[in-house]
């Protein structure tokens, strides 16, 4: 099945979607995005980016803006219930790994991306919502959307993230998303208060007999530049049900979770403007990736709880060593496979490290709890250099054939 192709549809303007089309931009191919929802700003939490990830975001000429619209994330560093430190990982991450690690709002980076797309002569339309996908041979893919507008291409990328539409289209028979039993509780801050604190560019973790928490710094701005979160096991209510509670009754519930946990925990739950609740979701692993000339990317292929600090930066891997497979081969049959041959082994350890770190924010006893903060202060030297292979994951030097790279391509124009 050999395509002459020049157009791509792209379902999902999160950030796996927007950056594909981009770099696809970049070799010729035409590239049009469909989201779901409307268009927005200012909706999310916080998140981390590697140094695995900022590559991508460095060659789609990102990664400098963002560090000036984040923070650096210096180190992140472990703390027991009582504030007893337990060990530091992450640090020099932009010596060892040729990029920083960046924390920051995620709405930052998904308008950045969005403004990118644009100036890059990508179409993105909003509210969007994919009804069904067409694929016969001989005939362009077509994508039909509720609202009863259809459009064509030569394939398509399904990046809709992990309740994707298109991903009951490659698989029909797909795994579901289903809930891990964890709750997340979030929101942003002021600086000044962790400046108070003497906090530093660094992210803490607290773990407690019950629980997560951490906080840190994600941005200049002086209202929202810094982050907090809970983690918290699943008990009599489910994520649904909290969100039906107001901000006040939230608040208690964090007072009550965290009562007695290190400073400045009790004071950053009091000083969160709006506490956002989350599920944490995870999807079994797929069959496949690809069905005819339909590929799934991102968490639509390979959703990652959150508790590897991963699932945006292998998002962007994924783009970017997509376009390369699409560059290097003209089938896109053969070329989906490739990029699933080459992506799946690293995605699904990826997958499988954050679901054991998950493991470690459940309930313990009192000397469990005690076991577990001493086996993380022991093991911390050798977990620090167990990461390594993330991060020094350079997706810019991954390349098939020679002569293929983003980079030497521009360096030889």
């Amino acid at each position: 099945m050999t395509n002459r192709f020049r157009k791509a549809l792209v379902i999902g303007a999160g950030i796996a979607g927007p950056i594909a089309a981009i770099l696809l931009r970049r070799i010729g191919i035409e590239a049009q995005v469909f989201e779901a929802w409307p268009h927005s700003t200012g909706i999310g939490g916080g998140l981390q980016i590697a140094p695995n990830g900022m590559h991508v975001l460095a060659d789609a000429g990102l990664a400098s803006d963002l560090m000036r619209r984040g923070s650096i994330c210096e180190s992140i560093d472990f703390y027991a219930q009582s504030g007893a430190r337990l060990g530091s990982v992450n640090r020099d991450m932009a010596r060892r790994f040729g990029q920083p690690s960046l924390s920051m709002r995620r709405a930052v980076l998904n308008e950045a991306i969005i403004e990118k797309a644009w100036s890059s002569h990508v179409e993105l339309f909003f509210e969007k919502r994919l009804a069904r996908i067409e694929d016969r041979p001989d005939q362009p893919i077509v994508a039909h959307f509720t609202d009863g507008s259809s459009a064509e291409g030569d394939f398509l990328i399904g990046a809709d993230g992990v309740h994707s539409a298109v991903r009951d289209h490659v698989v029909p028979d797909a795994p579901k998303p289903f809930d891990t039993g964890l709750l997340g509780f979030g929101g942003f801050l002021p600086r000044s208060l962790l400046e108070a604190a003497g906090a530093g560019p660094n992210l803490a973790m607290t773990f407690g007999r019950s629980g997560f928490f951490g906080y840190g710094y994600c941005g200049p701005e002086p209202r929202h530049g810094a982050m907090c979160w809970s983690t918290q096991p699943t008990h009599d209510r489910d994520a649904a049900a909290f969100r039906a509670m107001d901000q006040a009754a939230l608040r208690q519930h964090l007072r009550r979770f965290h009562a007695g946990w290190h400073d400045p925990i009790p004071q950053m739950i009091d000083a969160l403007e709006e506490i956002v609740v989350t599920a944490t979701l995870d999807v079994a692993t797929l069959s496949t990736w690809s069905r005819g000339r339909t590929l799934l990317i991102g968490d639509a292929a390979h959703a990652t709880s959150p508790h590897a600090g991963q699932g945006a930066s292998i998002a962007l891997e994924d783009a970017y060593r997509l376009v390369c497979a699409l560059r290097d081969q003209p089938d896109t049959g053969i070329a989906f496979q490739n990029f699933e041959s080459e992506r799946r082994p690293r995605a699904e350890q990826i997958v499988a490290l954050a679901r054991r770190n998950g493991n470690q924010k459940r309930e313990f006893s009192a000397s469990g709890a005690w076991i577990r903060d001493r086996m993380i202060k022991v093991m911390m030297p050798f977990t620090a250099r167990s990461w390594d292979w993330i991060y020094g994951y350079d997706p810019r030097k991954v390349t098939a054939q020679p002569g293929t790279s983003f980079q030497r391509d521009r360096q030889a124009a």
